[in-house]
Order: C-alpha cells, then sequence, then structure tokens
C-alpha cells in the first residue's frame, strides 16, 4: 500500500511513517501543499493522511487535487482543532474517509490506514 502523509510538523509525520513502514507500508511524507501536490502528480497513492491545518497552503486543494489525479485515493484527515468537528469535512472532501484527532495513537492511525487501504488481493491500479 502506498501511502503519503502530509504534515506540517516533522516529527509527527516521521513517527506514523515509521509505524505504518513497520506494517509493509510504502510511505513518503510532504510538509505543505507544494510538496504534496508535487507527489500525487508522479506517484500512485492509495491513501493520504492529511492534516486539516498546514503551515504551508490548503489541505482542501491537496484532497481536491488528489480527488481529481487519483480518484480512488482515500484521504484520512487529522487535525488539532475542532474545525470540521461537525463532520462537515466529508461534504467538502467527497474522498475523506476518516476524520481524527492529531494525538490519536499512532497505531490506531495506521490500523485506519490498514482499514481503508486497497483490499490486499486488489490488482494494481490500472490492471484488470
Amino acid at each position: 500500500m502506498k501511502v503519503l502523509i502530509v504534515e506540517s510538523e516533522n516529527g509527527l509525520a516521521k513517527i506514523w511513517q515509521r509505524h505504518l513502514q513497520r506494517m509493509g507500508m510504502d510511505v513518503c511524507c510532504a510538509g505543505g501543499e507544494t510538496d504534496a501536490i508535487a507527489h500525487l502528480s508522479e506517484h500512485q497513492t492509495d491513501i493520504i493522511i492529511l492534516d486539516l491545518v498546514l503551515s504551508e497552503g490548503s489541505a482542501l486543494a491537496v484532497a481536491d487535487y488528489a480527488s481529481y489525479r487519483l480518484p480512488e485515493a482515500r484521504v484520512v484527515f487529522v487535525t488539532n482543532t475542532s474545525f470540521f468537528s461537525d463532520g462537515s469535512i466529508f461534504s467538502f472532501a467527497p474522498n475523506a474517509c476518516a476524520f481524527v484527532q492529531s494525538a490519536t495513537p499512532p497505531e490506531d492511525l495506521a490500523a485506519i490506514v490498514e482499514h481503508y487501504g486497497p483490499a490486499e488481493d486488489a490488482a494494481p491500479h490500472g490492471m484488470a
């Protein structure tokens, strides 16, 4: 499974990355919108862990680009704020599959990613 973490706090991104890699996932990190969109334009991605509040750019722009470029990619939004705590993020980002707090234990976040990722026996994207 190919995962992109879009998180401005590098230390937190690395913690999540290590947990996902231990589960056998291929994980890349981006610090903001520009790096995330550059990555998505060149690499197949199954799941995006996307901090709702980025220090550079817009998380919703990243989700929107992913929806266009990789329509099968799912987005797990994370935040340490109360923005969208009413669940409205799901109406703004149709590729959103989960919305959790940044303080969610890394092993729980990894389980969420595993749950929403493609089935192991599914054909690779573009293959039938």
